[in-house]
């Protein structure tokens, strides 16, 4: 417990004298530009139809080209839209924010 707190106390410390703090931006400069340090930013996939898997789930089709279960299992998951085929077809060309996108852009901004 003791070197628990120790290894916490020297971690605050050196966060502190490693504080670099920089001044508000109070004019036009390239450190407000959109995107300035390049990471990679999503773009919102779209979903452009729908398709059963092995056990009868239903799975969106994205414009990204991943997949993405939408399941109606209460009380862990509730979607009863996925059940009505005319509210899973007004689902079509809504915006989705896909997943593995997400995790794809994650890893390449940490550089993994």
């Amino acid at each position: 417990m003791e070197t628990a707190l120790l290894a916490a106390i020297v971690m605050g410390r050196d966060l502190l004298q490693n504080n670099n703090e920089f001044a508000s931006l109070t004019k036009h400069s390239h450190e407000s530009e959109h995107n300035q340090d390049q990471r990679i930013t999503l773009k919102t996939s779209t979903i452009i139809g729908w398709r059963q898997d092995e056990e009868q789930h239903w799975v969106a089709v994205l414009s990204c080209g991943h997949t993405q279960h939408q399941r109606h299992q209460p009380p862990w998951q509730s979607r009863p839209w996925v059940l009505d085929p005319e509210q899973r077809a007004k689902k079509i060309g809504q915006p989705f924010r896909c997943g593995w996108c997400a995790q794809e852009a994650d890893s390449v901004n940490l550089g993994n």
